[in-house]
C-alpha cells in the first residue's frame, strides 16, 4: 500500500452507511423506569461485570439507588421528562450495567468496550505517561452501552457520572451501530479519548481553553475567532485528542460522519459552513480544517498526503463561513484551524506536569504499518486467530476497518463484520476483563531493544 496516496474512492458509499444507520429506527432496549425492577435485573447482572467495574459502577449505583428509594427515583423521572439531564444520567448507567448483564448485542458490546478500554489504556498507562502523574478523577476506562439515537455518539463524563458515586465514565453509541454506520466507530476516539480524559485531569480545559484564545488573540485574527475556538475547547480539543490517539482515519472518518448525518437528516451530505451562538461544536467546516491541521502535525510519513486529502474534502464543501452569526473570511478560518491544532497539541500545560498532549500520545509510522498489515487482512476470509488479543491495539483495528473502507470496491458490511470479530477477540483476552483484573494492560509489556518485523 502506497502511503503516499491515500485511497477514499469509496467515501460516498461509507457516507450512505453512515445515513442508513442514521435513519435507522433502532431505539435499543427500554428505558428500566421500575423501581423494583430494576434493582432485581441489577442484582441479576452484577457478576457479568468484573471486580473492577462492581467495585468502581456497580457498588456505588446500587447504593446510591437504595438511598433514594422508589419515591426519589421517580421524582427524578418526573423532573426529567426527556432525560437528557439527571434522569438520563440515571437511567444509561442502568443499561451500560444491564446490557453486560443481559447480553444485549453481545459481540457487538465487546467490541465496543475494547475501542474504549484500548483507547483510555493507551493515554493513561505508564508507558505513554512517564512523569505524567494520573488523572485526578478516573482511571478506569468507561462502560459502554447502546441507546439514544438521536443523540449520536455521545458520552457522560467522570464530572456527571460521579453524582452517582462512580469512578468511570459512560459512553454510548446508537443501537445501529451494532450493525452499521462504520465510520461512527472513529468517534469513539473523540469521546474516549476527547471528552472523558479532558474531564478527568483538574485544571486542563481551563488551561486549554486560555492557550488557544491566546495564541489566536496574538495573531490578530478577526471576527471574535479567538473567543469562539476557546468557548468550545472541549469539542475542540477532543476532536484533536482523537486524532492523536487513532491518526488519520479519525479525521477523515468524522468529515465522512457529519455528512453522513448531515445526509440523513437535511438531504445534503454536506459540511455545514454555519455554527451558531448556542452549538458547543465548531462549525463543521472549521472541523475539517482542524483535522487536516492536526494530521499535518502528527509524527508519521504519511501525515502530509492525508492531511491534503482531508483539506481537500473539506475545500468541496467550502461555501460562506458564518460564525455565530458573523462571515469569517476562508483565509482566517484555516489560519484559525492551523493554530489551534498546535496550540492543543504541543503547547506544555501545568495541569500534566509541563507535558504536552502530543507527547503522551501520537501517530507513528509504526501505527501506520500496523494499520496497513490489518487491512489486508481485514478484508479477506482468513481464520481470525487469538494473535489478535497482543502486539496490535483496538484503535489500529478500527483505523484499518475506516480506510480499508473507504477505499475503492470494497465490502462495507463485510469489513464491520471482520472489525467487530476481532475486536471481540482482543476483548476476550483484555486483562481488565479477565481473571487478573489490572486496570491498565497496556502497564504490562515487555521492554525489547530490538523488534523483528517483515516487510509490507
Amino acid at each position: 500500500m502506497d502511503i503516499n496516496k491515500p485511497d477514499i474512492s469509496n467515501l460516498p458509499k461509507c457516507i450512505d452507511d453512515v445515513k442508513n444507520a442514521a435513519l435507522d429506527n433502532d431505539q435499543g432496549p427500554n428505558d428500566p423506569t421500575n423501581y423494583k425492577q430494576l434493582l432485581i435485573r441489577l442484582d441479576a447482572s452484577r457478576y457479568a461485570l468484573p471486580p473492577l467495574y462492581r467495585k468502581a459502577v456497580f457498588n456505588p449505583y446500587i447504593k446510591k439507588l437504595e438511598n433514594m428509594g422508589p419515591e426519589n427515583f421517580n421524582k427524578i423521572l418526573l423532573l426529567d421528562p426527556k432525560k437528557q439531564g439527571l434522569a438520563g444520567l440515571m437511567l444509561d448507567i442502568a443499561h451500560a450495567i444491564l446490557q453486560n448483564g443481559e447480553g444485549y448485542h453481545k459481540k457487538a458490546t465487546d467490541a465496543f468496550q475494547e475501542v474504549v478500554s484500548d483507547l483510555t489504556d493507551g493515554f493513561l498507562s505508564a508507558e505513554d505517561r512517564r512523569n505524567v502523574k494520573p488523572p485526578d478523577k478516573s482511571v478506569l476506562a468507561p462502560l459502554v452501552k447502546w441507546g439514544n439515537p438521536s443523540y449520536g455518539p455521545y458520552t457522560w463524563t467522570i464530572d456527571s457520572t460521579s453524582i452517582f458515586g462512580l469512578q468511570a465514565a459512560i459512553v454510548s453509541l446508537p443501537p445501529a451501530n451494532a450493525r452499521h454506520g462504520l465510520l461512527a466507530w472513529a468517534a469513539l476516539a473523540h469521546e474516549t479519548v476527547g471528552h472523558d480524559i479532558l474531564h478527568a485531569d483538574t485544571g486542563l480545559i481551563p488551561e486549554l481553553k486560555n492557550a488557544v484564545l491566546n495564541a489566536l488573540k496574538e495573531q490578530e485574527l478577526g471576527n471574535n475567532l479567538a473567543e469562539y475556538w476557546a468557548s468550545r475547547i472541549d469539542e475542540t480539543a477532543s476532536d484533536v485528542l482523537g486524532i492523536l490517539n487513532m491518526g488519520p482515519a479519525s479525521g477523515i472518518g468524522l468529515i465522512g460522519y457529519f455528512r453522513g448525518l448531515n445526509y440523513a437528516f437535511t438531504g445534503k451530505p454536506i459540511l455545514r459552513n454555519v455554527g451558531p451562538q448556542n452549538d458547543p461544536h465548531p462549525a463543521d467546516i472549521l472541523r475539517g480544517y482542524l483535522a487536516a491541521s492536526a494530521v499535518r502535525l502528527l509524527k508519521f510519513k504519511g501525515a502530509e498526503a492525508w492531511a491534503k486529502i482531508l483539506e481537500d474534502e473539506t475545500n468541496k464543501d467550502l461555501s460562506t463561513i458564518r460564525l455565530a452569526g458573523t462571515v469569517t473570511s476562508v483565509t482566517d478560518a484555516r489560519k484559525s484551524a492551523k493554530i489551534v491544532a498546535s496550540t492543543i497539541m504541543y503547547t506544555n500545560l501545568n495541569s500534566l506536569e509541563n507535558h504536552q498532549l502530543g507527547e503522551i500520545q501520537n501517530w507513528y509510522d509504526e501505527d501506520e504499518y500496523i494499520v496497513n498489515q490489518l487491512r489486508s487482512h481485514i478484508n479477506t476470509s482468513t481464520p481470525l486467530s487469538i494473535a489478535y488479543a497482543s502486539g496490535i491495539y483496538a484503535a489500529h483495528v478500527v483505523a484499518a476497518a475506516v480506510t480499508e473502507a473507504l477505499s475503492k470496491g470494497t465490502n462495507i458490511y463485510f469489513i464491520f463484520q471482520r472489525m467487530l470479530s476481532i475486536l471481540k477477540i482482543m476483548h476476550d483476552a483484555n486483562q481488565s476483563w479477565g481473571p487478573l483484573y489490572i486496570a491498565h494492560p497496556g502497564d504490562i509489556t515487555a521492554h525489547k531493544v530490538y523488534l523483528k518485523i517483515k516487510d509490507c
